[in-house]
């Protein structure tokens, strides 16, 4: 809705006085700056806000003394939209839909150098036997395949298909490559499973022209078999499942409950199972479900039940018997 104009409320009738004495001063120091800028522009604006605090920051805009003068002589209109950003954190820590791009970007390990490739471990393309999965005597593959069409088209239904759709498109790719080759592959309907795809990976292992002719269509499907075996892969899908509900419940309960039913599921290091959340984990659950809620209304029964989260998770961090880089920073 609209801020109110010269001579409206004042900034504290919507919420300036409640903030945080830091809060107020980078509010006020942001409206200087902003109004700074529009003086420079000329600009005589009007205000809109979508966020609590971004209309805090438009009020308090409106009712600045200089800026008052400012729009008295400012020759060009301008509407000027305040947002906040609160949804960006949600979007960063959401696991969002049935996407077989994300899922490999997410589980499998950062390519060194890089932020948005992987590394594909590449030993079942070899004769090397080996049980280690840190095996770094065989380079890496990753995602990125600027050379291969084939390679390219694969990467585009990962990033655009349903993970089931996705995962038969790289059974498609890989019989037709291997159709190509005349290797001896036998074609079966049905559901796509990861030994499947393993086992017509070993097709190409023993024919090194065919290796060659598809080295980055194999990057892809080995990527593929990798994060379908990924124990991270079943938990992504308690997630995205986690985070559904959470959105139905919250439309339905005030955050004392959500927080309440969040409490059990925080267990020590002794107490927890493979299926069970990290301290990581509840911190990326916690993160996105304050972003999603919105305005919180505060009072007793929120503190109690944000105090019981809080104990819950230092103590589960400091049972943690060897802390992630991320807890000892928090720590």
């Amino acid at each position: 809705p609209p801020l109110p104009g010269p001579g409206g409320p004042g900034p504290a009738e919507v919420g300036l006085g409640a903030l945080p004495a830091e809060l107020r001063v980078a509010v006020r120091a942001l409206v200087g700056d902003l109004d700074v800028l529009f003086a420079a522009l000329g600009l005589r604006e009007e205000s809109f806000a979508v966020g609590a605090l971004s209309r805090v920051v438009a009020a308090e805009l409106a009712s600045y003394a200089p800026a008052r003068n400012r729009r008295r002589t400012a020759a060009n209109k301008a509407s000027v939209v305040f947002v906040d950003r609160t949804l960006d954190l949600a979007g960063a820590v959401g696991h969002h839909g049935d996407n077989l791009a994300e899922k490999i970007l997410s589980v499998l390990p950062k390519l060194p150098g890089h932020k948005t490739d992987v590394m594909v471990n590449m030993v079942e393309l070899t004769a090397l036997q080996t049980t280690d999965e840190t095996c770094s005597i065989i380079a890496p593959g990753c995602l990125a395949q600027p050379n291969d069409p084939a390679a390219k088209a694969l990467w585009e239904s990962f990033m655009n298909l349903k993970q089931k759709e996705a995962v038969m498109e790289a059974r498609r790719h890989l019989v037709e490559a291997a159709s190509r080759e005349n290797l001896p592959i036998k074609m079966s309907m049905g559901r796509v499973t990861p030994e499947q795809l393993s086992s017509y990976i070993q097709l190409f292992r023993n024919n090194l022209k065919a290796l060659e002719n598809h080295c980055g269509l194999l990057q892809l499907v080995l990527a593929t078999v990798q994060t379908l075996k990924h124990p991270q892969t079943s938990k992504w899908d308690n997630f995205l499942a986690f985070e559904r509900l959470l959105l139905q419940t919250i439309g339905e309960s005030e955050m004392p409950s959500v927080l309440n039913q969040l409490l059990p599921m925080i267990k020590s290091y002794n107490e927890r199972t493979k299926d069970d959340y990290t301290c990581e984990d509840f911190l990326v659950l916690l993160v996105y479900m304050y972003s999603v809620v919105g305005e919180i209304k505060s009072g007793k029964e929120l503190d109690a039940a944000e105090e019981e989260v809080k104990k819950a998770l230092v103590k589960a961090i400091c049972d943690e018997p060897e802390p992630s880089p991320l807890l000892q920073k928090i720590s």
